[in-house]
């Protein structure tokens, strides 16, 4: 999963709550923002100014913070006024800043030289007292501080097969990330992981503790869904589950729908099914598009009076007579396909074809509209911008997930076009998938190729099960590229949980169950090839092996 997280320190919300509010009132013009683009540095360049980027969420709530009190201050806006380009960018619209800066925040706050080298990166929300003394240190000596340390340097293994100390490594980090107490992957913020919970569940049947640490987690999710409307809410930031930030993000409505849908059918528990289709039915009644296409998140806050605590405690009726939470309305396509990879999952739990028609005319929708030609995806309508892995990845998953739905050749098609587009385009000659293509005139660090690992690990597994469908090499050899990165032994000794790349190794490293004559029959009859259990249905799709 990306890590779509609002970030803040305890000191930082102790000073919102006390000296933050307090901030002087900006006397001088306001903040000219500027879009981000490689004509930012020229300018910056030609003026002797730095780079102040602003990366920021639309649902973040301490984004909001950040710019009702720090770019309100008057010494703040002095200081940007006088040596800075300020930059503003909202993360979900521009992939290639988040995956580069997920770590730092949201809010994160990079300054940078004219030449594009780093200078400082700050995560969270910084009051004015220090972003203002930043940004006049800066001024004085531009020299890189210590946020600015060079990033983990990963070496791409030679072989696509997992060596054994990495796996059992991995394995390790999997069974110790568990909290026994609480149930989830992890001890500070509570979300699904959705790699660990995927791992537990192709392992449920075989093994009782993998179906019992499954179960917990999955009970203990129900918690962060909104009772009144359904959807889910970001996560807890208390280990108990129990204390929602209330965004409605779209990366979590579709992977928690696929999570349930997917539990239910090997676990046989309909409330699994009732959460999948209550989330669905948010995001059916409020983050769809008339065209049928899906939106991108819904805000926490109404204002600073009308928080999410407030809001959300409230009933029906009582949210439909206030003002309600803004709803980001660009249509990604991104976003799309795992909508569209969520809905063929509860078509798959219930055989419902409505599940099938909305995500056949989701994809429609962005093949007409986000098409780049040759089976790639732009992002959203500026088609200008540099085309990002990530949504041509998530279309392709989805037209897979179609067609092992319908059986329906076509899709098939279209998800073999963009696996050769990914593999075109986004290919790094020692190992694995960078984010986004780097432009010839690209400077400083964005010459720097940045691969992230759960977009490899998604490469891995969506390439090798179009090859387990296709039979054609070319796309295995895309998986086993992506492998050679996600092999590295230093991913898996890093702090964060990599379960996925444990799903990838054994997906390439099994063989096909299914009968591909059996798979020509279901496209004669345009019937759909179900599964009876979650581990059947990815062992036959290419997703899953034995460990």
């Amino acid at each position: 999963m990306q890590r779509f997280v609002c970030l803040m320190a305890l000191m930082t919300a102790w000073a919102w709550c006390g000296v933050a509010q307090a901030a002087p009132a900006v006397t001088s013009p306001p903040i000219v923002w500027h879009a981000w683009s490689e004509d930012v540095f020229v300018a910056a360049r030609a003026q002797k100014r730095f780079v102040l980027l602003d990366l920021e969420a639309i649902w973040c709530h301490w984004c909001h913070v950040m710019d009702e009190t720090t770019y309100q201050d008057h010494d703040v806006v002095r200081l940007i006024d006088a040596q800075y380009l300020a930059v503003r960018v909202d993360q979900d619209a521009d992939p290639a800043l988040a995956v580069r800066y997920q770590d730092y925040g949201w809010p994160a706050t990079i300054v940078l030289a004219a030449d594009g080298s780093e200078i400082v990166k700050r995560r969270g929300y910084l009051p004015p007292a220090a972003m203002a003394s930043m940004l006049a240190a800066i001024i004085k000596d531009p020299s890189p501080g210590p946020s600015v340390a060079a990033p983990q340097s990963v070496q791409p293994a030679h072989s696509a097969i997992l060596a054994a100390a990495t796996r059992q490594a991995l394995v390790t980090s999997y069974l110790e990330s568990y909290d026994t107490q609480y149930a989830g992957w992890g001890s500070v913020q509570k979300f699904i992981d959705a790699d660990s919970l995927e791992y537990a569940l192709a392992h449920a049947k075989r093994e009782p503790q993998q179906a019992a640490m499954a179960r917990a987690t999955l009970n203990a999710a129900l918690a962060l869904i909104d009772p009144v409307w359904g959807g889910v809410y970001q996560y807890s930031d208390e280990r108990d589950w129990k204390s929602p930030h209330f965004e409605k993000i779209m990366s979590f409505q579709t992977q928690y729908i696929r999570l349930y849908a997917d539990a239910y059918r090997v676990l046989g528990d309909p409330a699994y099914l009732k959460a999948a289709q209550a989330i669905d039915g948010y995001v059916e009644n409020f983050l769809t598009s008339p065209q049928g296409t899906v939106y991108t998140s819904q805000d926490a806050d109404v204002n600073a009076e009308l928080t999410g605590h407030v809001f959300y405690a409230l009933n029906d009726a009582e949210r439909r007579r206030r003002p309600n939470p803004p709803i980001d309305q660009h249509v990604y396509a991104r976003e799309n396909g795992w909508a569209i990879a969520a809905w063929a999952a509860l078509y798959d739990a219930t055989g419902n074809a409505q599940y099938i028609a909305r995500a056949r005319r989701a994809a429609d929708w962005i093949s007409a509209q986000r098409a780049l030609g040759d089976g790639g995806f732009a992002h959203g309508e500026q088609h200008t911008a540099a085309a990002a892995l990530g949504d041509s990845l998530a279309m392709g998953q989805g037209f897979l997930a179609l067609y092992a739905a319908t059986g329906e050749r076509a899709w098939l098609d279209k998800a073999r076009q963009t696996a050769q587009f990914i593999g075109a385009h986004f290919a790094v000659r020692d190992g694995g998938y960078a984010t986004v293509a780097v432009s010839a005139a690209a400077r400083g660090v964005f010459k720097d190729a940045v691969r992230d690992a759960d977009e490899n690990i998604a490469v891995a597994r969506f390439a090798n099960a179009l090859y387990r469908y296709s039979g054609t090499p070319a796309y295995r050899n895309i998986a086993q590229h992506a492998m050679r990165y996600l092999a590295a032994p230093q991913l898996a000794a890093g702090h964060q949980l990599r379960t996925g790349i444990l799903l990838a190794d054994a997906e390439l490293g099994s063989e096909p169950t299914h009968d591909s004559r059996a798979q020509g029959r279901r496209e004669r009859a345009g019937a759909a090839p179900r599964c009876a259990a979650l581990s059947e249905c990815l062992s036959s799709r290419g997703l899953v092996g034995q460990t």
